[in-house]
């Protein structure tokens, strides 16, 4: 394997791991009562919210519901398709190897 192929490999683990996350945080926004806290939802929480607390002082819940993590769903996808899609970045620089 080469280094492009297991960087774009790694990156789209990684990235696929977090829409994941992030698609489980939004299910989670639908029960307020839930203890973010306690295991096992913490696994969700804990990967997620470092990219939620910054992104809450730009954008504030709009009528009550937290929209930050839909964001970063299409945000974390949309890089992917940059760079991993059928014509993505790392997806041409493996074809040129």
């Amino acid at each position: 394997m080469t280094g492009v192929n297991l960087t774009a490999w790694i990156l789209g683990l990684s990235l696929g791991l977090m829409t994941l996350l992030f698609i489980f945080r939004i299910v989670l926004t639908w029960y307020p009562q839930a203890d973010l806290n306690r295991f096992p939802l913490n696994l969700v929480a804990w990967p997620t919210e470092p990219f939620l607390v910054p992104m809450r002082k730009l954008i504030p819940p709009l009528g009550g519901v937290d929209i930050t993590p839909i964001i970063w769903v299409g945000i974390f996808s949309l890089v992917r398709e940059i760079l991993l899609g059928q014509q993505g970045l790392l997806t041409m620089m493996s074809r040129v190897n």
